[in-house]
């Protein structure tokens, strides 16, 4: 019996010791399709790394923003890896908050990812985060409806062509919104979409001098021309719609038009979830003849927290999602037009995904036309296409946010939401020192 003992304690140890080898990574992400998906297929990396378990923290997009800032600004170590943003990772990385990605792997093909996507996560030659899809936005359309109003979509057209259309289109006794277009409150939200259609529109958050621009008549013309749209051809409670709300209606057929990331095009084509799939065509941002177009570049990438005591099986994980055979992972499983898409320039090159994804090209020149570092028709003092990369603008975007999310759903006027985008946003910028 004492040997039996002995020996079951034996196992029992060793069985502890197994347990204790293995390392546990807790990863922050959005709760976005195509991070949905990359959670159903991960046993292909923990059965490759039986060492490695993965703890998933999945997040409304807000949520996950407000949640990753606070740890990792106070290095609090709740997260191995980090979703986050375009926005994010170069004033992260300036702040020493994330690791450089040094040890990805042989074989995983840095100077693959596309130029425009890399060169937003990279700091002084270093990776600081690794894409797992890269976007821009474009229009999704409804062909049937366009017809039956008796009108073609140009490949780049204008905002009063979609206006016009958006109306037409438009028939709620069918339950069918001439367009969905977010108004959700939050810097990622609906400011994003506010931020580059307000670029088309000659727009800009501030002039050289970091002076606020809301009072400008710019604004005035893109949050008017905005709200009179949605009130005409929008859904009920649109203030309420972001990315994923919108992508539900549009794949309902209750949407004519959506205007959003280029990253829904596979998810609005797919026969399984949308019922409209194969009567959707694509188009480029429109513009207002100003020389710009309401086009954002954005990447939801996988960065580690400088808190993190995982960082080399961070790493491990963060090349598997993010690297190449991922990408012909989801193929094998889920087909080529369910891939990741916007961030390697093989993938652009590969004819069976060229073949199975109608909206590759769309994407693609979605992607290179966007220009961080000249957003507006006139001359802007930060980078951003939807965004502004300073610190403060994270708070700042989504107060304004909620300011033009009130005027959406008829709560303050146009004007009044200016007003106080312009004194909140003077206050911020005297607060931060960017005004004399």
């Amino acid at each position: 019996m004492k040997l039996k003992a002995i020996l079951l304690g034996a196992c029992s140890a060793a069985v502890l010791a197994g347990v204790a080898q293995a390392e546990t990574l807790t990863i922050a992400t959005v709760n976005n399709g195509d991070m949905v998906r990359m959670q159903k297929l991960t046993d292909d990396f923990t059965k490759a790394n039986p060492d490695i378990q993965l703890q998933w923290v999945t997040l409304e997009e807000n949520v996950l923003r407000e949640r990753v800032t606070t740890d990792v600004a106070t290095k609090g170590g709740q997260y191995d890896i980090m979703t986050i943003g375009t926005y994010e990772v170069p004033i992260w990385a300036k702040q020493g908050w994330l690791l450089p990605l040094d040890n990805l792997g042989a074989d995983y093909d840095v100077d693959d990812l596309l130029p425009a996507i890399r060169s937003g996560l990279t700091m002084d030659g270093k990776l600081y985060a690794a894409p797992f899809y890269g976007e821009s936005s474009m229009v999704m359309y409804r062909k049937d409806l366009m017809e039956k109003a008796g009108l073609k979509m140009p490949d780049a057209p204008t905002w009063d062509f979609i206006a016009d259309a958006a109306r037409k289109m438009t028939d709620r006794s069918a339950g069918i919104n001439g367009i969905c277009l977010r108004g959700k409150a939050g810097w990622g939200e609906n400011i994003a979409f506010l931020t580059a259609t307000s670029n088309a529109f000659g727009a800009r958050w501030f002039d050289e001098n970091w002076k606020p621009q809301f009072d400008q008549p710019e604004w005035k013309n893109t949050l008017d021309f905005y709200v009179k749209l949605m009130k005409d051809a929008g859904p009920a409670g649109a203030s309420s719609n972001g990315f994923n709300e919108n992508l539900a209606l549009f794949q309902q057929g209750k949407c004519g038009m959506w205007i959003d990331a280029t990253v829904a095009a596979s998810f609005v084509t797919d026969p399984k979830s949308s019922t409209v799939a194969d009567k959707v065509g694509f188009a480029l941002a429109p513009d207002t003849g100003k020389g710009k177009r309401g086009n954002w570049l954005w990447a939801w990438n996988l960065a580690i927290p400088a808190g993190t005591q995982k960082a080399a099986s961070a790493e491990k994980f963060v090349s598997w999602a993010t690297g190449k055979h991922y990408l012909d992972l989801v193929a094998a499983k889920e087909g080529w037009a369910n891939v990741p898409p916007g961030t390697r320039t093989s993938l652009y090159k590969n004819e069976a995904y060229l073949k199975a994804a109608p909206f590759a090209k769309m994407t693609l020149d979605s992607i290179n036309a966007a220009d961080p570092k000249n957003p507006s028709v006139k001359p802007v003092p930060y980078v951003g296409v939807q965004f502004v990369a300073i610190p403060e603008f994270q708070g700042l975007g989504t107060t304004v946010g909620q300011l033009f999310s009130a005027a959406l759903a008829g709560q303050m006027s146009v004007d009044d939401a200016l007003a106080q985008a312009q004194t909140v946003s003077n206050r911020e910028m005297q607060r931060g020192g960017y005004l004399k």
